[in-house]
Parts: structure tokens; C-alpha cells; sequence
């Protein structure tokens, strides 16, 4: 499974579309969020959602990073709490779509905002939930001391695990008997916990929390909300998301070449993945496999050449030739577009571990269909391959692969489930230091 993280729009929008399902009667949300992109025209927005003009608001940026209150990128105002009106959030995201800012060390621009109706509540009333995945089951946090200052009264906050094969009752009654004392009203608090617990699960998400948790009588105000979901679940509740954006997050937008693969993937029933290093990288990597592709990435770095690996990814779940060609000469096209400046030849691994069930051969065909049609470029920026493969058809594959390159011109050496997994990475760059 891969946990993608969503907009808190995107969980809020989840949470509200099955609020009667999981929650109705018992508890209220009333549901209003606006998500902000930079084609949204802020003029005309009050025509869809009049309530913007109505109320007093909150914004904030929607870009999968944390900490917005304490960065200074949550519009509120501390002296007169909920008294901005859309004039001013309107200016305000303009201004802030205009300025570079740096967090955590990514720098960029703000793209998405969220603008939502202004809670006014005291920090007493502020709550804290969250579930994420465990190795010994799910685990459940809750503490009376929700908002910004979470993680300073980490040890007031209560840790529930509930195993893979506890029934509804022993899940109810783990709940139950760990709701921290602090909280005012705890068998509404438990009672919400557990709703919210079975939407978790249902939901196939990986992590959720929500930070602050604001309850009045039976109203819940879920203020800040993140989520992380199982992406290979979505065959399975892509529907009951609806339609879902995994977003790169602040400072991850995604380049072209990447976003290519990307919808390759989600296509495909295969796993394609690409991730751009380093373009100007002189070690270029086509691996099959998940494993074996983090396996590949940090012998490169086992070795000293972490600052030249251009690339990080993988094609495996038996791709078609077509699949597999279209990843191959999105690579080449970047491997093949400047030359090392040293004058050194680049490297090309085509690596991968014993597989299973993919058929070597036939994507080894589509590897060759791409070094056809890019052969003229990687002689040109001088290119050395090296291959280790195994599995079904895998000597077929090999002597294709081999003899076609040197047909083609291009320096080969092909090696087979012989010879450990990583070696090639090893020969090719005391071969080529």
C-alpha cells in the first residue's frame, strides 16, 4: 500500500458526504469549506456560496504541511477573534499567492487556500483525535488539549490500540475506558471517537487526525482535519471518495515528465513510478520492483555517488510493452538531454530481483523499442547500460536486450540471477569513476 496524503478540503468534503451514515442523529455538522486554486475567480465566488458574505471567515493555505498557525498563514485575528469578513480574505490570498515563503526548507509559491466559516469557542472547548496504522493493530489518540500546542502536552494525550481482530464491542469498550479524564462530557466525546473510528476504517484511510476537535452540545466543529488514505483501496471506495486529489504537497509540484508517469499509473493496473533527483544526474536507474528499487537508490549512496543519482523509481506488476516503452523514453529523454560536463559517460542500470510474475522478456521488449528510438542520443551523450534480471523468460529477455544494443552501437553488459542483485551498480562505477 502507498499512504497519499489529501487536502483538508478533500477530508472534510469525505467526512460530510457520509456524516448521516456514520453519525446522524447523534451529532450535527454543518459542512461549508471552499477550496481556492489559482483559477478560481474570488469575485464571483460569493455567487456559488453566499455564506461568504454572511459570516465571519477563517483562510488558510490547503497544501499538505502542518504548523499554519504557528507560521503565521492561518487569517484570524488573535485580539478580535472572528471578524474577517470576504474583502479581506480575498486580499489577503492574493497577496499570499504572490509571495515566495519557505517551510521546512522548500521554497515556493502558495496555490490552494481554504476558507471556512469562523468557529468562535474558547481554547477549553479544543479537542484532539487521531487514528493512523500500526504494525500491532490501529491506534487511536485522544486528548483534552487539542489545537497548536498538541505536541507540548504530548503526555496528556491517550493512546489506544486496538487489534486486528478485536470484535465492535471489545473496540467500543477500549474506547470507553481510555477517554482522558480532562475531557467534560466523556461518553459524548467516546461515543463520537467510536463513529469516527468506523468511518477510518471503512474509508480505508492510513492517518487521520483532527486538531482542534470543537463539540457544542451536539454540534461538532472538525477545525483542522488530516488525512492520508490507502491509494490501492480506491478500486475498492473510490466512489464513496469521490473525486480525489493526491496533491505533491508545498515545494513537491511535480515536473511534467513525473506527472506523465503519474497518470500512466493510475491508468494502469502495473506500478509505474518516477521521481526527478537530480536531472543533471549522471546515473540513471530503470528498475523493476518496489524493493528492489530502494535497494538499488541506496547502493548508489552506500558508494559515495548520492549527488549523482538522477533518478528514483520503478516499473513492476507486469507492465505491457507499451507501458513499459513509454516509461523507458520518458527516462531516456531526460538522461539524453545534456552531457555529463565532465565528460564522463553516463549510466544507465536496468536492474531489478527475481520476479515473481512479470514476464521479463515481454517488458524487455518495450525497453528495447525505447533504446531504438533514442539510440542516436545516447551515443551522442555517451551512455554505458548495464543489466541484472531475473525471472520468467528472463535468459529470452537478456539476449534480446543484449543483442539488440549491439546492434544498435550501444555498450552493453547483461548479467542474469547469477550475480548479486546490486553488483552492476558496484562494476559500473569503478568502470566508470
Amino acid at each position: 500500500m502507498a499512504q497519499r496524503g489529501i487536502r483538508e478540503y478533500d477530508g472534510k468534503r469525505i467526512l460530510a458526504q457520509h456524516w448521516n451514515e456514520y453519525f446522524s442523529p447523534e451529532f450535527e455538522y454543518d459542512f461549508k469549506s471552499v477550496l481556492v486554486t489559482p483559477e478560481t475567480d474570488l469575485n464571483k465566488l460569493p455567487e456559488k456560496y453566499p455564506w461568504l458574505k454572511e459570516v465571519p471567515l477563517v483562510a488558510k493555505p490547503d497544501m499538505l504541511f502542518g504548523k499554519r498557525g504557528k507560521l503565521g498563514l492561518i487569517l484570524f485575528k488573535k485580539e478580535k477573534p472572528c471578524d474577517v469578513d470576504y474583502e479581506t480574505v480575498k486580499e489577503w490570498i492574493k497577496k499570499k499567492m504572490e509571495e515566495e515563503v519557505e517551510i521546512k526548507g522548500k521554497k515556493g509559491k502558495l496555490t490552494h487556500f481554504l476558507i471556512e466559516p469562523c468557529i468562535p469557542h474558547s481554547p477549553e472547548d479544543e479537542y484532539y483525535v487521531a487514528m493512523t496504522l500500526g504494525y500491532d493493530g490501529d491506534h487511536i489518540y485522544m486528548s483534552a488539549f487539542g489545537g497548536i500546542d498538541v505536541e507540548e502536552n504530548w503526555d496528556k494525550v491517550k493512546e489506544v490500540v486496538i487489534p486486528p481482530l478485536a470484535t465492535e464491542e471489545e473496540i467500543d469498550r477500549l474506547i470507553e475506558e481510555n477517554v482522558p479524564p480532562e475531557i467534560k462530557d466523556k461518553e459524548k466525546y467516546a461515543d463520537f471517537v467510536k463513529r469516527l473510528y468506523r468511518f477510518f476504517r471503512d474509508m480505508h484511510f492510513a492517518y487521520l487526525e483532527i486538531n482542534p476537535l470543537v463539540m457544542v452540545g451536539n454540534k461538532v466543529y472538525p477545525l483542522d482535519f488530516v488525512g492520508r488514505v490507502d491509494d490501492t483501496a480506491q478500486f475498492l471506495v473510490g466512489r464513496k471518495w469521490g473525486e480525489l486529489e493526491f496533491p505533491a504537497g508545498f515545494g513537491g509540484e511535480l515536473s511534467p515528465e513525473e506527472k506523465y508517469i503519474k497518470e500512466m499509473d493510475e491508468k494502469s493496473g502495473a506500478s509505474l513510478k518516477l521521481t526527478i533527483l537530480n536531472p543533471e544526474g549522471r546515473i540513471w536507474t530503470l528498475v523493476a520492483g518496489g524493493g528492489a528499487s530502494v535497494v538499488y537508490a541506496d547502493t548508489v549512496a552506500d558508494l559515495g555517488y548520492v549527488k549523482e543519482l538522477a533518478n528514483y523509481g520503478e516499473y513492476s506488476g507486469n507492465p505491457s510493452r507499451a507501458e513499459t516503452r513509454e516509461y523507458v523514453k520518458t527516462v531516456l529523454d531526460l538522461m539524453t538531454r545534456h552531457k555529463d560536463p565532465q565528460g564522463r559517460p553516463k549510466i544507465l542500470i536496468i536492474g531489478g530481483a527475481i520476479a515473481n510474475f512479470t514476464d521479463v522478456a515481454k517488458t524487455f521488449d518495450g525497453i528495447i523499442d525505447a533504446l531504438k528510438e533514442y539510440a542516436d542520443k545516447l551515443k551522442e551523450v555517451g551512455v554505458k547500460i548495464y543489466v541484472r534480471r531475473g525471472g520468467p523468460n528472463y535468459e529470452v529477455g537478456l539476449a534480446k536486450i543484449k543483442k539488440a544494443a549491439e546492434e544498435l552501437g550501444l555498450p552493453i553488459e547483461v548479467y542474469g540471477p547469477e550475480t548479486h542483485i546490486t553488483a552492476i551498480v558496484e562494476k559500473a562505477l569503478k568502470e566508470n569513476p
